[in-house]
């Protein structure tokens, strides 16, 4: 029997909206002010096997970048369960996990021991990273003056150089110069054909998805639509769309 690297079960992450209000008018009633609920995700249940590639895919406000957050742990479920067996997991998504204030060559070095990895291995891997980025001098500077184009080619060299056991990807394959793209998507494919890595990718290129991946989720207003073999989720799925 296949190993599972991930086992979610029954999973429902929620938003509390609060509506905007005066304070001054709210100060007596804040007990009576209503909170909205806005389902992200709805009883979600899945598995990804050991070395499995999962796509999902959606159309926008379907839940995608919320379920590899509650995924990745930095979104936590209202109910259900997510299960990695105690496998290293890392996401690669614009935005997340750098201090804007310290240099690309700092956040380097937060980034790999957040991911579990000791100075000492974040120093044998340091070259490498920064050689793939490819950001010149630009890697001694603060972060919050970097393009998003910059932004992911460095977020991007330090999941795939630095290589936890799960690799959460939402959406930065499709960032970043002609050049960079063509260079990551090849390093995504090594990763790939490794047969112990575990790999989902939140995209809405039809091709990457059907390229990369062996199964696909299709995630629609926060519940799965559709689970299945890759080309046959994304035939359905590429026929809604238009």
């Amino acid at each position: 029997m296949q190993e599972n690297a991930i086992e979610v079960k029954g999973l429902c992450v929620n938003y509390r909206c609060l509506k905007s209000f005066s304070v001054k008018k709210s100060f007596f009633k804040l007990r009576k002010t209503k909170v909205e609920i806005h389902e992200a995700v709805k009883n979600v249940t899945f598995n990804v096997p050991k070395g499995g590639i999962m796509g999902i895919v959606g159309k926008n406000g379907s839940g995608k970048s919320t379920l590899l957050r509650a995924l990745a742990g930095i979104f936590s479920a209202d109910s259900g369960t997510v299960n990695l067996h105690g496998n290293s997991i890392s996401l690669l998504a614009i935005g997340v996990g750098f201090q804007k204030a310290l240099s690309g060559r700092e956040n380097i070095y937060l980034s790999g021991m957040l991911l579990g990895f000791s100075r000492e291995e974040i120093d044998s891997k340091l070259a490498e990273i920064i050689a793939f980025a490819g950001l010149g001098k630009f890697i001694n500077m603060p972060v919050k003056t970097y393009s998003s184009g910059m932004y992911s080619k460095l977020a991007f060299s330090i999941t795939a150089i630095l290589e936890t056991d799960i690799i959460l990807i939402d959406e930065v394959l499709s960032v970043g110069d002609a050049k960079f793209k063509k260079k990551s998507y090849a390093k995504m494919q090594e990763l790939i054909f490794d047969n112990d890595r575990t790999v989902v990718i939140v995209s809405h290129s039809s091709e990457t998805i059907r390229n990369l991946c062996n199964t696909v989720m299709w995630l629609h207003d926060g519940a799965i639509k559709m689970i299945g073999d890759a080309n046959t989720v994304m035939d359905e799925y590429d026929k809604f769309m238009k």
